[in-house]
């Protein structure tokens, strides 16, 4: 018997008056966020849900989020977070393929209307039954008309709930791949592997009841979700929520709430390394004196940035290695074990992580291959689609990630790329990842992105999307001539595209499926 709620059952036991959120001046402590949380559980079961049924939420990085969350938990119902800049027709889609039966959904601002986009999918999806404005007051009227608010839904809601028994299989949350070929997929997550995932993910950390986390990862996505939302709450930490990514608030952040673990993706360590402070706001020593740990995930580090914030934050920034498939967490650099640069670590506790070849055969150590996962992470398969689930699978126990990696002696993984992300040009093996690294040695360069794209004669040609440190300047034809001496003929890039900036999906990552679109691939 087992619910993931009980991560929070336990905390608001143990730590009722501690601080469990914090957003802006506003705090909440354990007490009342487990309070809020029965309320929603409460009105989801007098509107007939329950076991099974699947409730969506779209809610970015606010109180809402995890109140909510574990509300819906508790009923037995499964939790399908999205993606807060989904549009209208793809939230209807995500309705649709879930079976959602009820959907809450975060009214949003001028600029990211998220309630109308919101209603306007729901209205197309008939089998969704319920649908409920979340307003930034809680006691303000809904936006849009006819509508019902989160605030009226709770209203006269006894705090208090017994959560329903579930089983360790029993699905706990439907999270949405990127959908990076055809349409997204549904992951279906079990209540025993989400809750694993976040006790390890407490432990690699060596989390303590002092901790205090700076919540930026949005928590619809799955590493914020486990690794900091459900691993903080379950140690009884402070979480310091930050809805948009900006340097400036993050650090500003960081600095008064004495933060003491940050998670984060490459782009937003590059972000905070390159960050300008023209008012001397920012005291980076106050920083490091709090800041005991630093994760990077979703994609590798550069090591030119990982040199950077040690160096200036005075960490070891911890890499680790997963897909929302896997709950998220597959491998980490564990804090007793040596660093290798480069590695996103060893297999966590209760995990298999092979580099196998076409045939799923296991290689050796070295050799370039696919990553193969085996474990307690492992989702139970894609939603409704049971083709998708076996080609994943390939018949065997062991789920296929889509990257490419080597893994050492050790039994350190190292990521190259992505399957699909390959370069083929002129019949050689082209990795992206490894051109970008180089081409971040550059000193001019700040970010690159590098993909390929369609060549007569040598099938495929490799271009470079470069950002430029601030105040450098680089010519696009230089940069070409630094790559040719620095890589080999096969490798460096012929085509360099100098922009100011990369387009970015709302976790950080680069949208490469977007400068492939622009270029014609």
């Amino acid at each position: 018997m087992l619910n993931l709620a009980n991560i929070l059952d336990f905390s608001a036991k143990e730590y009722a008056q501690k601080t469990a959120l914090v957003l802006g001046d506003k705090r909440f402590s354990y007490a009342q966020l487990d309070a809020v949380a029965n309320q929603v559980a409460n009105g989801l079961v007098a509107r007939g849900i329950g076991t099974g049924d699947k409730v969506a939420l779209s809610c970015p990085n606010l109180p809402y989020f995890p109140m909510i969350y574990f509300g819906i938990l508790r009923t037995g119902a499964v939790v399908v977070p999205l993606n807060v800049l989904l549009k209208g027709r793809e939230i209807a889609y995500h309705l649709e393929d879930s079976d959602a039966k009820a959907y809450f959904c975060f009214q949003g601002t001028p600029e990211l209307p998220m309630a109308q986009e919101g209603w306007a999918g729901f209205q197309e999806v008939e089998a969704c039954e319920h649908f409920w404005v979340i307003t930034a007051d809680p006691a303000a009227p809904s936006p849009i008309e006819g509508t019902s608010t989160f605030g009226q839904f709770i209203a006269d809601q006894s705090p208090v709930f017994d959560p329903v028994i579930t089983q360790f299989d029993d699905t706990a949350v439907i999270l949405y791949t990127s959908g990076t070929t055809g349409f997204p997929k549904g992951a279906e997550l079990s209540h025993g592997s989400m809750t694993l995932n976040a006790l390890g993910s407490r432990d690699l950390a060596q989390l303590t009841t002092e901790d205090v986390h700076l919540v930026v990862l949005p928590l619809f996505h799955s590493f914020g979700q486990t690794v900091l939302m459900n691993a903080g709450l379950s140690m009884g930490n402070t979480l310091v929520l930050i809805p948009r990514f900006d340097p400036a608030v993050v650090l500003g952040a960081m600095q008064a709430e004495k933060v003491t673990v940050f998670a984060g993706v490459p782009t937003m360590y590059w972000a905070m390394l390159n960050f300008e402070d023209p008012e001397n706001k920012i005291d980076s020593a106050a920083i490091a004196d709090s800041l005991r740990v630093g994760v990077s995930g979703a994609s590798s580090l550069p090591l030119e940035i990982i040199k950077g914030i040690e160096a200036k934050y005075r960490i070891s920034i911890m890499e680790g290695y997963g897909l929302s498939e896997t709950c998220p967490v597959a491998t980490f650099n564990h804090l007793h074990k040596k660093r290798k640069p480069g590695s996103v670590g060893t297999p966590i506790w209760g995990i298999e992580v092979r580099v196998v070849d076409l045939e799923s055969n296991p290689l050796p150590a070295g050799e370039i291959g696919e990553v193969a996962i085996r474990g307690h992470n492992v989702m139970k398969g894609y939603y409704n689609k049971p083709e998708a689930t076996a080609e994943a699978f390939k018949g065997t126990s062991w789920f296929h990630t889509g990257d490419l990696a080597t893994m050492d002696e050790d039994g350190y993984v190292y990521i190259v790329d992505r399957v699909k992300d390959m370069i083929i040009r002129g019949g050689f093996n082209v990795y992206p990842r490894e051109v970008e690294e180089v081409l971040m040695t550059h000193p001019a360069v700040s970010l690159a992105a590098v993909i390929g794209v369609p060549h007569d004669q040598h099938g495929e040609e490799i271009k470079a999307y470069v950002v430029l440190n601030a105040g450098q300047e680089a010519g696009e034809k230089e940069i070409v001539s630094w790559c040719q001496e620095e890589m080999a003929a096969y490798k460096y890039p012929r085509i360099v595209e100098i922009r100011e900036s990369l387009p970015m999906t709302a976790t950080g990552k680069i949208l490469k499926k977007e400068l492939k679109a622009e270029a014609g691939v």
